[in-house]
This record gives structure tokens, C-alpha cells and sequence, in this order.
């Protein structure tokens, strides 16, 4: 594709809107995919349930090089369950040679199909959509997809209020507190990082509660710093936990204690 043509289509996908992906509630992408059963060999005929099915219990069998083919057949066929694997196979070098810019044409298939109301599809698609969205952020190199945060920002508003999916929610306020790709506005960063927490992200939790702490609600922002901190897994504590220490440096004992006490709180609900 030409970088002509991927404008032509990126284009396309925000000015519809995604008018056939309507909203659906986001659920974790893991659990899209906990099937139980599943046959040890090839399916005997080529049903794309039946491809996806075994491409599923290879996968969690380690046979990925069967995973991979199986899941490539059924997403040939349509199948978006496979391709959305298959692209984060992909992506992550799993099981096959790394490769974004497969990844991303995956991805793109997916959103171009759409999903109807409620279906697991439109899981596929809003997970797809914030994919392709930290792509076009980034760009991938040697291929048409250069970087274009002001697109990057409107593929996450797309996942972000039409899905409500909470990983576009935290990106999006992201880009918004810090102007990437338009105007800054943290007014509006600040009410998708709370519906992005209210989720359970931690990454927002912890930005929601910088800001408070940065306007004087010293704290409230303490405590959601201190149970984002509790809850983060090792990727995200390398970036909190100096903002959790800086903040902590700068509060009084009673306002550590306080904080202290309504962290234990918010992770007892």
C-alpha cells in the first residue's frame, strides 16, 4: 500500500465514524478467547470454527507454528478471532518473524469489517482500533505508515467513545494533557483518565492522581498514586513509582496517612 493510499484509507475510517461499530462494553481481550476443548490434529474439514478452534489449542499447547497456520487459514476466511490473534502474533514476534506492518494490515481489516451491537466482534474492533492507533503514533519504518499523532489522536477518540475501551481512554487523555496531536486540554484528560481508572487502569489512576496532587488535593491524589502503585505490575511501576515518591516526598505525615488509610480503601472495593 502507498502512503497514498493508507491516508485514503485512514481517512475513510474517521470520517465514518465507524458508524456500523457501535459502542460495546470492553471487556479484558483475554477472555475473548478462553475456549474449552479442542482437538490434538488438523480439523478434518476447513469450517472456520473448527481452524480457529485448533489454532487456539496449539497456541496453548506451544505448537505455535500450527497455531499460526491454522489461525492464517480461518483469517483468511474472515474469521476476526484469528486475525486479531494472528496480528498480535505479529506484532510481538510470537511464534513468527516480527513484523508491524502485517500486523497493521490486520488490524486494518478488522476495523474495515466492523462488528455488529454486542458482539464479541466489536471487542476485535476496539482492540484493533487502539492498535492501529500506537502505530499511526509512531509510525513503522520502511513501510507507508509514517507518524501522525493528530490521526493517532483521532483513532483513539474513536476507541475510546464509541467502545469505551479503556487503554484508548488512558491514550487519549495522554494526548491530551500533553497537546500531542492537537491543543492541549487537561480539563478533558483528566475526565478520560476517570473513566479510564473506573475501569480498573492503572496507568490512569496514577495520572488522575498526579494531577489532583499537582492542584491541591494533596491527599486524594496521594492515595490514588499509592493504590495505583499497589496494583501496577512491572511495566507501569517504572514510571509511577518516582511520580509516587515525589509526591509523597512533598506531603506532610498526616496527609501520608490519610493517603495511606483511602488507598487500602479504594483496593478493598
Amino acid at each position: 500500500m502507498s502512503q497514498f493510499a493508507f491516508k485514503e484509507w485512514l481517512g475513510g475510517v474517521l470520517a465514518l465514524g465507524l458508524a456500523t461499530c457501535v459502542a460495546a462494553a470492553a471487556v479484558p481481550a483475554a477472555h475473548a478467547f478462553d475456549e474449552q476443548g479442542g482437538v490434538s490434529s488438523a480439523p478434518a474439514h476447513n469450517s472456520i470454527r473448527s481452524l480457529f478452534r485448533f489454532g487456539f489449542t496449539a497456541y496453548q499447547s506451544g505448537n505455535k507454528d500450527e497455531a499460526f497456520r491454522a489461525y492464517r487459514d480461518a483469517a483468511e476466511q474472515g474469521h476476526s478471532g484469528a486475525r486479531w490473534k494472528l496480528a498480535h502474533m505479529y506484532a510481538a514476534g510470537d511464534g513468527v518473524a516480527e513484523n508491524d506492518y502485517e500486523a497493521f494490515k490486520l488490524f486494518q481489516g478488522i476495523v474495515r469489517e466492523g462488528a455488529a451491537p454486542g458482539s464479541q466482534e466489536s471487542t476485535f474492533v476496539a482492540n484493533a482500533l487502539v492498535s492501529l492507533a500506537s502505530y499511526v503514533q509512531r509510525g513503522i519504518p520502511n513501510s507507508p505508515v509514517v507518524a501522525n499523532p493528530a490521526q493517532a489522536r483521532e483513532l483513539y477518540w474513536q476507541a475510546a467513545a464509541n467502545f469505551g475501551e479503556p487503554n484508548a481512554q488512558f491514550e487519549l487523555g495522554r494526548m491530551l494533557l500533553y497537546g500531542e496531536g492537537g491543543h492541549a486540554d487537561p480539563r478533558q484528560a483528566a475526565r478520560w483518565f476517570n473513566l479510564s481508572a473506573g475501569k480498573g487502569h492503572v496507568g490512569a489512576q496514577a495520572m488522575l492522581g498526579q494531577m489532583l496532587f499537582e492542584r491541591g488535593q494533596t491527599v486524594r491524589g496521594l492515595s490514588m498514586l499509592t493504590a495505583a502503585l499497589n496494583r501496577a505490575g512491572p511495566q507501569d511501576r517504572v514510571w509511577i513509582r518516582p511520580v509516587h515518591e515525589e509526591a509523597f516526598a512533598l506531603s506532610s505525615e498526616a496527609d501520608r496517612r490519610t493517603a495511606m488509610v483511602l488507598a487500602e480503601e479504594m483496593a478493598s472495593r
